[in-house]
């Protein structure tokens, strides 16, 4: 009963303004949402994400909190909801993935050599990466709608679109008619 008081209190803190009542919330319950999220996604990288997600819009929604639930139970709700509507964007994502990656296989390209060399290149990439290149240079897409179809930031859009094209030109370095692929 002590922790609940404990979090009634931060909650109350922080609803006043006090930050480091809200740090304290996060503290407690870091490990807790972040083991969720992973068992989730089964990705490091993912489940801090989503972890920093809930935690952002437990804050911005602490008001509409109602005590008639401990605040864990709360918490985890956010979490899971970002986790389901996580794993709901990453299907349609593979889904758009393997519907380009199965066009290109079935297109007939210009130089069937050159364009199985690029597609071969692009399978390297990691999968966000190659979202980000299939959105924005293959299908025309700017960074503000590819990042809405990705579910990320513009800048989250642009550094993948960055590093893809660093790892492209390496890959296609010495593949001729590529130019070093610039």
């Amino acid at each position: 009963m002590a922790a609940i008081d404990n979090d009634k209190g931060w909650i109350e803190r922080s609803l006043r303004g006090d930050h480091q009542a809200f740090e304290s919330l996060v503290a407690k319950y870091q490990h807790m949402i972040h083991a969720l999220t992973f068992r989730m996604t089964g990705s490091r990288a993912d489940a801090e994400d989503l972890a920093q997600e809930t935690f952002i819009q437990a804050h911005q929604r602490l008001a509409s909190y109602r005590a008639e639930a401990r605040f864990s139970s709360w918490l985890y709700r956010i979490a899971l909801n970002h986790c389901l509507n996580w794993k709901s964007r990453n299907q349609r994502r593979e889904r758009l993935q393997e519907d380009w990656r199965q066009e290109a296989e079935s297109s007939p390209a210009p130089n069937d050599a050159l364009a199985l060399e690029v597609q071969n290149a692009l399978m390297q990439l990691h999968p966000k990466q190659r979202a980000a290149v299939a959105l924005t240079l293959y299908d025309g897409l700017n960074h503000a709608e590819a990042a809405r179809v990705l579910g990320c930031s513009e800048t989250t859009v642009s550094w993948r679109l960055f590093t893809a094209r660093a790892k492209l030109k390496r890959l296609l370095r010495k593949v001729p008619g590529t130019g070093g692929c610039s």
